[in-house]
């Protein structure tokens, strides 16, 4: 396993976050207990998990996971979504940072959250309030480093400088959506991450399984997967520009004998913003096949194909001005070199 600091922060992380938001649900309890374990046997030290996921129920096997070797596991969760009935009871409010954190910190078994992240933004509390809570947090110990989750670019920013102008705590990671398939972080979220200095931990790798080609249009879901749970959101992916990326990764697994899903990660890690992937797998046997491509990376030749037929319209069309200014640049400095030598 090979490990990177998590933005400008001094902690190091697996090359591979595990996601436990399916743990207590799609998974059992046991068989949850079972993967987060063997992750940290083969080298992961990074676990990323929410107060929201099964409602609590993903926190408490963590916790459980962990017990005895908390002090090697960087471990993440996050804030914001509804916990309870009450109109204090979501949110990103001093009062419900508070209350939340003390649960969390329940739930894991644990005195101290590596990595606190706000789950998405809230439009209704002002940014600077939740920053000085934060602050607070890691200032008595219970939190280490804060960052964000579903944050744009823009909102990222303004957080670093509210945290600049009065000397507060600032994100060292960004959690967005991000794979081959959903690629707009790379218009401003990635830039501005790499600029910065903020670690990226993408969500999603695997477009939720689709990137493994087990979903088909004209067949049903697989018996307890996430497509059978949230059939109409896996159906959004059947296009297709997504099913000619389905292709070439089919091809590409024939020819470098890796799979879909080591592909598909390998494409992310390659990355210079990419901190580490969260992949949530739900079975012993995914793990294990997933850790083997961080050391052993498919070709260059092949996550450059990827990039090719992946490669969304927006980012074609600045490739297409970004050649035709250089042609123009060219064009103005021969004239001028033919101009000076006559």
């Amino acid at each position: 396993m090979k490990y990177k600091r998590l933005g400008k922060s001094g902690v190091k992380v697996s090359e591979l976050c595990l996601g436990t938001m399916i743990y207590g649900r799609q998974v059992d309890e046991a068989a949850s207990i079972k993967i987060i374990r063997r992750a940290v046997e083969l080298g992961i030290n990074f676990i990323d998990t929410a107060n929201v996921y099964v409602e609590g129920r993903s926190e408490e096997i963590v916790g459980k996971a962990i017990k005895g070797m908390r002090d090697e596991i960087v471990l993440a969760t996050k804030v914001r979504h509804r916990m309870g009935p009450g109109p204090n009871d979501e949110g990103l409010s001093r009062k419900h940072i508070m209350k939340s954190v003390e649960d969390s910190l329940k739930r894991l078994r644990t005195d101290y959250i590596d990595l606190y992240q706000l789950h998405r933004p809230d439009p209704a509390t002002p940014l600077k309030e939740t920053l000085f809570a934060l602050d607070d947090l890691v200032s008595d110990g219970r939190v280490h480093y804060i960052g964000s989750s579903n944050f744009s670019a823009w909102q990222i920013e303004k957080a670093l400088r509210i945290s600049e102008v009065y000397g507060l705590e600032s994100f060292v990671s960004s959690q967005p959506r991000y794979n081959i398939i959903d690629r707009d972080v790379e218009r401003e979220l990635l830039p501005l991450c790499l600029e910065e200095g903020i670690g990226v931990i993408p969500y999603s790798p695997l477009a939720g399984g689709f990137l493994t080609g087990k979903y088909q249009p004209d067949k049903s879901m697989p018996e307890g997967t996430r497509g059978q749970l949230r059939p109409e959101w896996m159906k959004q992916y059947f296009t297709e520009r997504n099913q000619a990326i389905l292709q070439e990764l089919k091809s590409l697994s024939v020819e470098t004998g890796l799979k879909r899903s080591q592909l598909s990660l390998a494409w992310l890690l390659a990355n210079p913003a990419i901190t580490a992937p969260i992949n949530g797998a739900s079975k012993l046997e995914q793990l294990e096949e997933n850790i083997e491509v961080v050391d052993n990376p498919p070709p260059t030749q092949a996550l450059e194909r990827i990039s090719e037929v992946s490669k969304p319209d927006w980012l074609r069309q600045k490739e297409t001005r970004e050649a035709q200014s250089r042609a123009f640049q060219t064009q103005r400095i021969n004239y001028w070199k033919k101009k000076q030598a006559s």
